[in-house]
């Protein structure tokens, strides 16, 4: 927006008067108090603190484990990172894109609910998904995405990027908050590559 003049700032008259001068108003000579620049560490204020630092400090941490890893390091890995979140296989190896394996937890009074993002995951024979009644999740199964060449609708394409999750076998585990009735589980897996699950919490 155009202006009609050149900005001013408050201080900056080369006379260091006012703009406006009141001639009642006596003139005082006072000289500056002296002071030393502060040379500690640097302070934070509280409210410098946004949303997505807090956010930043919930994310879970993302454990990657050899495919052959064993059951017992599996639960090691969870007991040490209760926020955790384990991947093996074809899920460790994505870069970009969509990542598989990344997981929603909600609660309610009587139930916990939990989301998995799994893209390009068959839903066949080779899909399983466990909860053991300590709240464990384990999920395991096959990626399709991320392969060389792609045939669709009798055409054959060859892929010039490769950012998806690599094809192979997967799995994932993670940890609810607190114990489950792993008999009243409801699962569903959708063609938007979401699982969706309920389970109810274990009550004393």
């Amino acid at each position: 927006m155009a202006t009609s003049g050149p900005t001013r700032f408050a201080g900056a008259s080369k006379t260091n008067e006012p703009d406006h001068f009141d001639p009642q108003q006596p003139i005082l000579d006072v000289k500056p108090l002296n002071s030393m620049p502060y040379i500690g560490p640097p302070t934070m204020h509280p409210s410098t603190t946004t949303d997505s630092d807090a956010r930043e400090k919930l994310k879970p941490t993302v454990i990657i484990l050899p495919p052959d890893s064993t059951r017992e390091q599996w639960n090691k890995a969870l007991e040490t990172n209760k926020s955790g979140i384990v991947l093996t296989g074809a899920a460790a190896r994505g870069q970009v894109g969509p990542i598989i394996g990344l997981v929603d937890i909600g609660e309610n009074e009587d139930s916990y609910l939990f989301r998995v993002n799994l893209p390009g995951v068959l839903r066949d024979e080779n899909f399983e998904c466990s909860v053991d009644i300590d709240g464990e999740v384990f999920i395991k199964g096959v990626t399709t995405t991320g392969e060389k060449t792609v045939c669709k609708n009798s055409q054959v394409f060859k892929m010039q990027t490769q950012n998806l999750c690599p094809p192979g076998h997967f799995s994932i585990s993670f940890q609810l908050p607190g114990p489950v009735e792993c008999q009243k589980v409801t699962l569903s897996f959708e063609t938007d590559g979401i699982l969706e699950a309920i389970v109810q919490k274990k009550l004393p």
